[in-house]
């Protein structure tokens, strides 16, 4: 039976899921293939560590480019994360016509454009299926999928993490420290949590589907991002008494030419499928031109899951290997040689909600009021909570559609009101009609 030959480089979680996968699957994958896929290395900095798979000890190597020299070997599955060495072993991958399989959001996301097109220039694949979302297969729906549709807009919920911790505060009424330390016990959050809580992650995935969405490289600095740490429990309460759950929303929109960039937490509609999305589940809603809206949901982090994805990259390269050989491989996207032109934060149109703590005195909320209506922004609704005079007590107003700009010049005139007690909760609200 014909094989493919692959060399695994990183034999972690995610790596030692991929061998596990084609290990037991064998013979499936063996059926849908039509030939062998065959693990031919893996390199490690630690090879003596137990993992839960076994393997032939003389595939083990610690070095890497014993790996990638080896020309037996047609697939290079890149699984060790970060950026330098990655970057490095990836370069290296390509430049010996080597088909190449990635998990590396965070290597794609800044580097994307030169392997994207490094890959063509050698007329090699690159996969990378697991880079979003773990084993949801949103890649290939944005690659070949949605290649007859114009995508006008992409909402999503792309780190397991935040969810995870605003569906516990949502539903235990606990605040995010708290949820925090809960998750990391769980092994949900990283010791050091900022890639997730503080939105980074999610800014990685939206630049990898913005820019095979839009077929425009997405700068990644020019993606606004914001994290869940402001999150207050009292925020939770407050938007479910409006009708409304948070999360945190990856999002892209092309707007007459235009195309936003965003994350950050935002009020939904509680009615809104994605406010159903609990725990550590993903979900992502697609609409274009053609196929309307569609919404795609699963695990979008853990070994197995994102190992499917991993495996699922190198049996596409390696039918394409094995019965078009002349084809070699699936080609790289085609992305235009022009960055994305990204609007200015300051120039989006939201609907907010904002909680003020201001002292409990008469005038103190046409002094408010006043301020957001001088910066063309009207309101919807008002909940004044408590009474505790001369005490600070929380104002909470929903606001209609209006400019950001214009919303970050009433924030500093409000908190610079001798009446408010602290910064300003502000939270952008989506999936309604202004």
């Amino acid at each position: 039976m014909k094989s493919v030959q692959i060399g695994i480089l990183g034999f972690g979680t995610v790596g030692s899921g991929v061998v596990k996968l084609i290990q037991e699957n064998r013979a499936l994958l063996e059926q849908r293939l039509g030939g062998q896929v065959v693990i031919r290395r893996i390199a490690d900095t630690d090879i003596q560590r137990r993992r839960n798979v076994d393997v032939d000890q003389t595939i083990l190597t610690t070095d890497a480019m014993a790996v990638l020299e080896d020309p037996k070997i047609d697939i290079i599955v890149e699984l060790i994360g970060g950026y330098d060495v990655a970057l490095r072993f990836c370069r290296e991958a390509l430049a010996r016509n080597k088909h190449l399989v990635t998990a590396n959001k965070a290597l794609l996301s800044t580097h994307g454009l030169e392997l994207y097109r490094t890959a063509a220039a050698r007329r090699v694949s690159i996969g990378f299926e697991a880079s979003v979302c773990g084993g949801i297969p949103l890649i290939r729906a944005m690659k070949e999928g949605l290649v007859a549709d114009r995508v006008r807009s992409i909402v999503g919920i792309v780190n397991g993490t935040c969810n995870y911790i605003l569906t516990t505060m949502t539903d235990s009424r606990r605040p995010f420290a708290e949820v925090l330390a809960e998750a990391q016990a769980h092994g949900y959050a990283e010791a050091n949590p900022s890639l997730d809580v503080d939105g980074i992650d999610s800014a990685h995935k939206l630049q990898i589907l913005a820019t095979l969405a839009f077929g425009a490289y997405v700068p990644l600095d020019r993606i606004h991002v914001e994290g869940i740490r402001q999150i207050d429990a009292s925020d939770i309460e407050y938007a479910r008494e409006l009708g409304y759950r948070i999360k945190l929303l990856a999002i892209a929109k092309q707007l007459n030419g235009e195309l936003e960039a965003r994350v950050h937490p935002a009020l939904i509609p509680e009615d809104d499928l994605l406010a159903s999305v609990g725990g550590v589940h993903n979900a992502v809603y697609v609409v274009g031109d053609a196929v309307g809206s569609l919404m795609f949901y699963g695990r979008g982090a853990g070994q197995m899951p994102t190992a499917s994805a991993v495996v699922s990259d190198i049996v596409e390269i390696a039918r394409g290997l094995l019965h078009d050989p002349s084809a070699r491989g699936v080609p790289p996207p085609q992305i235009s040689e022009a960055e994305a032109e990204v609007k200015e934060m300051a120039t989006v149109r939201s609907c907010y909600y904002l909680r003020i703590m201001a002292i409990d005195k008469p005038g103190v909320l046409s002094r408010v009021t006043g301020i957001l209506g001088s910066n063309n922004i009207s309101i919807v609704s008002v909940i004044q909570k408590g009474r505790h005079e001369q005490s600070a007590v929380p104002i909470v107003i929903l606001t209609h559609e209006a400019v950001e700009g214009d919303m970050q010049r009433s924030l500093r005139a409000i908190d610079q009101l001798d009446v408010v007690s602290e910064k300003t909760v502000c939270l952008r609200v989506e999936g309604v009609t202004d």
